[in-house]
């Protein structure tokens, strides 16, 4: 046994390079430039490029062989809403209140609050974190007044970020500048409420003796469109960002179609939205046992070389749980390696697509190789497919093939990711 366990790691990238032709550049390359292309115009939600998008990635999984997630359609469709704001007035304590001073974030064309409404009142005093605690507070479901200490006066006004996106509110929050009495209040908000349809792309390719346990590869496949020109290119193509990530979901998707020896399930999606508050995953979370998802490998901007150089990349929330031990192990003597996230400060765990399902506690963690410190393309015109490297990325997509191995064939379960 000790002999076999020193030479199976070697054995690996063996059993998986049968279907190589499924990980090459020239593929890679026509599935990136269909992506990242001027025509796409940034991939921004709501508009027809990323509609096209979502069909080309549906049109692949289709041709993969996959089989839809869920009915007969590769896409997950669902709904969101926003908020425009056209009106308010507050009267708190007998003292008219400054409009600049009250935001209320509500589903509700037309609402209005006073003390016999039963809102609950909390308060996010000074020194928390106020964007986490309004967050929190917001999506309880419940009518909530918040009193915001003043010393968060300069970022106040970024709470109107809750408008832009959101589910089907359950309750509305009037989010209060300073720390009045409250003992009589009246405050009147109108908001324009509008609907948006968008669709995460999801394939399915069943296991056999474990094919109730799933392996989840996904990225997101939005970019943030066109903006501010930069030297005359106003397109965002988002090539990095995550054109390369949703190209190795499709690239996994080939091979493992092509093996057709996984014991475990394995879902390949491409989410939406995630650059307008990771929609798209938590959508799709929601309709998923995550008692039952073994592991979620979410892939974010590989086309550029890690800080160790080539055929390395990194895990977030690496101690998190022990998928990136096992990821590790199962890459040994293949001369490519993953590290720990090198930008724990950044708090990277949660700030990608991963995030939903690990904090149901499921082993979901983000490859990438971007160096967090000095991307100098990152959300610029610049990210585009020539300032990647595209050799090396079509051997990070490999490897994560590779190291995936021994949990999509049910010899490996990471342990679950513990709540914080």
């Amino acid at each position: 046994m000790r002999i076999f366990r020193l030479l199976f790691p070697a054995l690996i990238p063996v059993l998986h390079l049968s279907a190589q032709s499924t990980f090459n550049a020239a593929a890679v390359e026509k599935t990136i430039r269909f992506l990242a292309a001027d025509e796409m115009k940034g991939r921004t939600v709501y508009s027809p490029e990323i509609d096209k998008a979502a069909d080309f990635i549906a049109a692949s999984f289709k041709k993969s062989g996959l089989q839809p997630l869920q009915g007969n359609s590769f896409l997950q469709p669902f709904v969101v809403y926003s908020a425009a704001f056209r009106g308010l007035t507050a009267r708190v304590d007998q003292k008219d209140v400054s409009k600049d001073n009250v935001i209320v974030i509500t589903g509700e064309p037309e609402l209005e609050v006073t003390e016999k409404s039963g809102y609950a009142i909390s308060a996010i005093p000074a020194g928390s974190s106020l964007f986490r605690e309004a967050s929190t507070t917001v999506n309880n479901g419940k009518n909530n007044i918040v009193l915001v200490d003043e010393s968060f006066a300069s970022d106040f006004k970024r709470l109107v970020f809750f408008k832009r996106n959101f589910f089907k509110r359950a309750g509305s929050t009037v989010f209060i500048l300073g720390k009045p009495a409250l003992q009589t209040y009246t405050i009147k908000a109108s908001h324009l409420i509008t609907e948006h349809k968008l669709a995460n792309v999801a394939g399915l390719l069943p296991g056999t003796s474990r094919k109730d346990e799933y392996v989840i590869f996904s990225a997101h496949y939005d970019h943030i469109g066109i903006g501010k020109p930069v030297n005359g290119d106003s397109i965002y193509n988002g090539a990095n960002d995550d054109a390369s990530g949703t190209t190795a979901v499709i690239m996994l998707a080939d091979h493992f179609a092509a093996l057709k020896n996984n014991e475990r399930s394995i879902i390949f999606v491409a989410f939406t939205a995630e650059e307008s508050g990771g929609f798209g995953s938590q959508y799709f979370s929601r309709q998923l046992d995550p008692s039952k998802i073994a592991a979620m490998l979410n892939i974010e901007m590989i086309g550029t070389d890690s800080k160790w150089g080539k055929n390395s990349a990194y895990i977030t929330g690496f101690g998190k749980s022990s998928l990136g031990t096992i990821l590790q192990q199962n890459l040994s003597g293949t001369g490519f390696e993953f590290h720990p996230d090198p930008y724990p400060d950044q708090n990277l765990f949660y700030r990608s697509d991963n995030a939903t399902l690990a904090k149901l506690g499921v082993p979901a963690h983000t490859i990438s190789t971007s160096k967090m410190d000095n991307e100098p393309h990152y959300h610029q015109p610049s990210d585009a497919v020539e300032t990647l490297d595209l050799a090396n990325m079509t051997e990070i997509i490999r490897s994560i093939g590779i190291s995936a191995h021994s949990i999509i064939a049910g010899k490996d379960t990471p342990s679950r990711v513990k709540e914080e």
